[in-house]
């Protein structure tokens, strides 16, 4: 697809970037201005210079889309007869999917090209979020609901034969995440610009995402999500935004004509970076921010002399080699090369930023000094933290700057977001691989390193131990380095996502940190969730009660509304609608079930839900092991007793990583326990288990809405926060959760008796894992008998689970299941007696979804920008 803004200089693009010569910035062609074009030229033509009159004319006919039924109506079948060369003869409603969301689209652009001129000519200082992930899940529903066409677009649509909501299924999700992380990022996006600020995402457009998941004989199979196969309608391909990464080469050290030495990166490996664009529309605004990914390109797409030699494989391999960078999110990195493509995929990724927002920062004309003053930028979590070396390099070794004057800059420029405690997912590269594949910016890092320590040195004389825990180099054989102390000492702030991991964050990982630069260089931003995405759009029949109810929808962007809910959580008619909203969306939830799993489940039992990404920390297999031992308590009961149980579905959905083989085992039991469990006539009726396959942005929107309860039941001190808890109570259902993460302020919010919380506390974690190594604590009897079961092979050979039971015996149950399994038995259990009172039980659900008002992603993004970023908004006149 042709960027709209291209000449038609450019069309022999469409073969590839290397048609085009590179400037000496890397840039090619883009809207904000081209390079001066040498004499005999490269081929490009100037810009479009028109006088009054022309202009005069073009914005005549390019005036804003209409947004009623009519003008709909007609941009739809302009779009399907023309963008899509269609008739009547041939639409379906994969095609009409397409017309709807090119019809969307259009408007839009609208919004985003008068944001993006609105932002040019006031030229704010804006923020640019780094994000390896963005899970931004379907785009035309949403898309719809913030710019408040959706009314329109279903009258058009109805009147031609269509049902909107069946296009809306035929969307595939956009395959840029995995989860947490990823979707944090894009309720970040959509309340940036919902509150108007000058904001730009950046990321990766991944070829096939993470993965597919499919089970096959229980386990987890991985396959490649071809989530781009019949193209993305909501990205604009920007082949004019056109970088020059480099890998490998040398370094050469020349002196120059003011006798400084100087560092020249010479004889590298080449990629280009093509960026793809991903309009945001805020909601009840104008404003309509975007998001940039990059996508590898080679500067050689082609061999031809390769080719005619007979060497087919040899003449593309340049093309692969390159296109491998982008192909996939978090590539396995259980062997080297795994690891050079990761390593190689950051700096990719940071490279063609830095020069993008660079570029952008020079069309105002003002001096070095004033970069902070206009650029602000976010690394969420680690994977961005070359960014830091490299803004670097560029100052020292392009700029000419000096380096205390760029380190100055960088400092002032960069913050970073910390989202882990545990130490395996804190990045670390070994050194030489860095100085094989980044070799400048190996030296780089060393010399931040030498000067922050000798000025830490200067604090702390004699100390070399702190310098030892400081130091960004980790010393051993290879040496490593650690991104972590990375971000810390080229940011100006740090911040944790919860106020426990916060504290965690200063007293566990960077405690020296804390000591020498203050208690101001660290702080706390506890995540939130857009109630766009998650109430109104995931929920739209209680988000239309609420409304009711409130008399206004105020509250999609001023979640603290909701309180007012709670003057009504006791009358009886509000209870039933309330109840019956959540009893469709569980039947919702059922039919979805059977469609895709095959099993039968009933919507009036108690639906039990944890969906999140695979993790010994999230402890998935401590629910398992629960379920097992409820079924086997069910077995053990005479008729007449098992009449007298709550009925339960317990549902699992979420994807381990392809390397990690214990969270993978951790699926394979939930499906052969599943098989065991479900049909077995004598308990059937009493409790189901599921595993839902896939599980991405859209499933989550069918999942949540359905939820009683839902298990957010990490080992204290492990979770920095977690948002689906969030987004699970904001849609009325309940928590079963440990001391930990975003659970303990939700627990604040809604307050102890509509919340179930249960564990060991995070102060005591070390303790008990101490006592479990050296004094060979007996495991928890009931658990025992569990763990009795599983290896007497009554879910499979016991073989294929032995590594899985070693991690609670030889393994020492790092995760302390065993020390918190009586509580949580005993928790589920009054739990299980709660939601047979019925009136109590909904009156708890109404109280929690109203008191989430500190969880709006808004609160979330207000704060970084008022107390990290240091950014206004910039209101765009409708």
């Amino acid at each position: 697809m042709m960027s709209n803004a291209g000449p038609p200089s450019l069309a022999k693009l469409s073969l590839g970037p290397v048609a085009l010569k590179q400037s000496n910035s890397g840039r090619t062609r883009s809207s904000t201005g081209p390079p001066p074009l040498s004499a005999g030229g490269s081929g490009m033509t100037a810009f479009w210079s028109a006088d009054e009159s022309a202009l005069k004319r073009w914005n005549e006919l390019t005036e804003e889309e209409s947004n009623d039924p009519e003008a709909v109506a007609r941009s739809f079948c302009k779009h399907a007869t023309k963008t899509l060369a269609r008739g009547s003869f041939n639409m379906d409603k994969f095609a009409a999917y397409y017309a709807a969301a090119y019809s969307v689209r259009d408007r839009l652009i609208d919004r985003w090209n008068a944001t993006q001129n609105y932002h040019s000519a006031k030229n704010p200082k804006r923020i640019y979020y780094m994000s390896l992930e963005f899970l931004l899940g379907r785009t035309l529903d949403n898309a719809m609901l913030n710019m408040e066409v959706k009314p329109a677009f279903d009258e058009a649509l109805d009147g031609l034969g269509f049902t909107l909501e069946d296009l809306i299924e035929e969307e595939t999700d956009a395959a840029l995440g995995n989860g947490g992380l990823g979707r944090l990022a894009a309720c970040f996006m959509d309340s940036m610009a919902t509150l108007d600020y000058p904001a730009w995402g950046y990321g990766i457009r991944y070829q096939y995402g993470i993965f597919q998941q499919r089970i096959m004989d229980g386990y987890q199979t991985e396959f490649p999500d071809y989530w781009l196969n019949f193209g993305n309608p909501w990205e604009v391909e920007r082949l004019d935004v056109c970088y020059e990464v480099r890998f490998r080469g040398f370094v050469s050290k020349v002196t120059d004509s003011s006798n400084r030495a100087r560092y020249i990166w010479e004889g590298c490996e080449k990629v280009l970076a093509i960026g793809y664009d991903n309009p945001i529309p805020g909601y009840g605004t104008k404003n309509c921010i975007n998001i940039r990914l990059w996508s590898s390109k080679p500067t050689k797409e082609f061999d031809f002399a390769s080719f005619n030699d007979g060497n087919y494989d040899k003449s593309v391999e340049d093309q692969k080699a390159a296109e491998n960078i982008t192909a996939v999110l978090y590539p396995n990195d259980n062997h080297m090369v795994g690891k050079t493509l990761r390593l190689k995929q950051q700096y990719f990724f940071v490279s063609a930023t830095l020069q993008d927002i660079i570029r952008r920062f020079k069309k105002s004309n003002l001096p070095w000094s004033q970069f902070p003053s206009q650029v602000s930028i976010q690394l969420n979590d680690t994977h961005p933290t070359l960014g830091i070396a490299e803004l670097q390099r560029i100052l020292v070794d392009e700029e000419s700057l000096l380096w205390d004057q760029a380190w100055d800059i960088v400092t002032k420029t960069y913050s970073f977001t910390n989202h882990t405690v545990l130490p395996e997912a804190l990045e670390k590269w070994a050194v030489p691989l860095m100085q094989d594949l980044l070799p400048r910016l190996m030296m780089i890092i060393f010399d931040i390193n030498l000067y922050f320590l000798q000025k830490v040195e200067r604090v702390y004389p004699g100390d070399r131990d702190r310098l030892r825990r400081m130091s960004i180099v980790i010393e051993g054989q290879p040496q490593y380095i650690s991104m972590a102390h990375l971000a810390v000492v080229g940011s100006h702030t740090v911040n944790g996502v919860a106020a426990l991991h916060s504290e965690l964050v200063k007293s566990m990982l960077f405690q020296d940190f804390v000591e020498y630069f203050g208690e101001s260089h660290f702080t706390n931003v506890t995540n939130g969730v857009t109630p766009r995405r998650w109430l109104h759009q995931a929920n739209p029949r209680l988000s239309n009660l609420i409304a009711s109810k409130l008399g206004n929808e105020n509250f999609l962007k001023h979640l603290n509304e909701l309180t007012q809910l709670k003057a009504f959580a006791a009358e009886p008619t509000f209870q039933k609608e309330w109840m019956e909203i959540k009893y469709q969306n569980k039947v919702r939830l059922a039919n979805y079930i059977r469609a895709h799993c095959g099993v039968d489940v009933s919507p009036d039992a108690l639906f039990d839900i944890q969906c999140k990404r695979f993790h010994e920390y999230k402890r998935q297999f401590m629910n398992i092991l629960g379920v097992i031992h409820r079924y086997k308590r069910l077995k053990a009961l005479s008729p007449a007793d098992r009449a007298k149980e709550t009925k339960k579905v317990v549902i699992f959905a979420g994807k381990s990583a392809p390397g990690y083989y214990i969270a993978k085992l951790i699926i394979k039991l939930i499906n052969n326990a599943a098989e065991v469990i479900n049909e077995d006539p004598d308990t059937a009726e009493y409790l189901k288990l599921v595993f839902i396959p896939n599980y991405n942005v859209s499933l989550a929107e069918i999942i949540i809405p359905a939820s009683d309860i839902s298990q957010h039941i990490s080992t204290a001190g492990t979770e920095a926060s977690g948002t689906s808890n969030m987004k699970f109570v904001l849609n009325g259902g309940l928590i079963i959760g440990t001391v930990d993460g975003a659970n303990i302020e939700i627990g604040e919010e809604v307050g102890e008796e509509n919340i179930w919380l249960f564990g060991a506390l995070t102060p005591d974690v070390e303790d008990i894992r101490h006592d479990q190594r050296y004094h060979s604590l007996a495991l928890d009897p009931e658990l025992d008998l569990v763990i009795k079961s599983i290896q007497s092979g009554d879910f499979g050979e016991p073989y294929i689970f032995e590594p899985l039971v070693s991690t609670l015996t030889v393994g020492h149950d790092f995760y302390i299941i065993s020390k918190d399994f009586p509580a949580y038995l005993e928790t589920l259990g009054a739990i299980d007696v709660a939601f047979k009172d019925k009136s109590a039980w909904a009156k708890k659900s109404i109280n929690a979804a109203a008191s989430m008002g500190k969880f709006s992603s808004d609160r979330s993004i207000e704060e970084y920008a008022q107390r990290i970023w240091n950014i206004e908004p910039v209101t765009v006149p409708k």
